[in-house]
C-alpha cells in the first residue's frame, strides 16, 4: 500500500469515528502527567525505653504495637504515611496509653478472669494514664519506618528515616532501659 493510500484510509477512519481516537488520546496525555505521590506508606515502630507498658499508641492516626517495659524494636505494625521529602516544620502527633504498673497483677492470688479477679483488674485499669503530644521529626534524606520512642517523663521522639535504632547516624540512640527521673532534654 502506498503512503498515500495509508494517508487517506487514516483521514477517512478519523471522518467516519472522530472520537476513535480520543481515549487514546486522553490515555497518552495522562501517562504524561502521572506524578510521584508526596505521601509514602510507612511501618510503624516503637520503642518503650521505660518500666511502665504501652498498652496501645498511634502516630499521626496509625497504631504501634504494644509495648512491654523496657521493649520494642521489632515489631512493626502497617501502616502510617510519612511525606516522601522532609520540610521544616514537620510533625507527628502520638497518643498513647500507658500502664504504670504492668507487672502488677502477676501475684495476685484471685484466679484470672474471675468475679474477683475482674473487680482487680478494673481498679488496676482505672489507674492507667492517657497522653497526646506534637513531636518534630528530625530531617531525613530517605522516608523510611515512623519510629516512636517513649522515654521517662512522659517524653516522645519521632524518626520517620531509612535508618535504625543502634546504627550510625540514627538520630535517638537512648538507652534500652532509663530510669523514670532521668527526663531527657527537650
Amino acid at each position: 500500500m502506498s503512503q498515500n493510500l495509508k494517508s487517506l484510509a487514516a483521514r477517512n477512519l478519523i471522518r467516519r469515528y472522530p472520537f476513535a481516537t480520543l481515549p487514546l488520546t486522553l490515555l497518552l496525555i495522562s501517562g504524561c502527567m502521572a506524578r510521584e505521590s508526596e505521601m509514602l506508606g510507612a511501618p510503624v515502630e516503637g520503642y518503650n525505653h521505660t518500666s511502665a507498658a504501652i498498652n496501645r499508641f498511634t502516630v499521626n492516626g496509625a497504631g504501634g504495637p504494644n509495648l512491654g517495659p523496657y521493649s520494642g524494636g521489632g515489631g512493626q505494625v502497617c501502616c502510617g504515611s510519612v511525606p516522601r521529602y522532609w520540610r521544616p516544620g514537620l510533625r507527628a502527633i502520638v497518643e498513647w496509653e500507658k500502664d504504670p504498673s504492668p507487672r502488677g497483677y502477676g501475684s495476685w492470688p484471685e484466679r484470672p478472669y474471675s468475679e474477683a479477679w475482674n473487680k482487680r483488674m478494673d481498679e488496676h485499669r482505672s489507674h492507667y494514664t492517657r497522653h497526646r503530644v506534637v513531636v518534630g521529626i528530625p530531617e531525613y534524606q530517605d522516608a523510611g519506618t515512623l519510629k516512636v520512642h517513649f522515654l521517662p517523663c512522659d517524653q516522645v521522639r519521632v524518626s520517620a528515616d531509612n535508618i535504625f535504632y543502634d546504627t550510625r547516624g540514627y538520630p535517638y540512640n537512648f538507652p534500652r532501659k532509663m530510669e523514670d527521673t532521668e527526663c531527657p532534654k527537650a
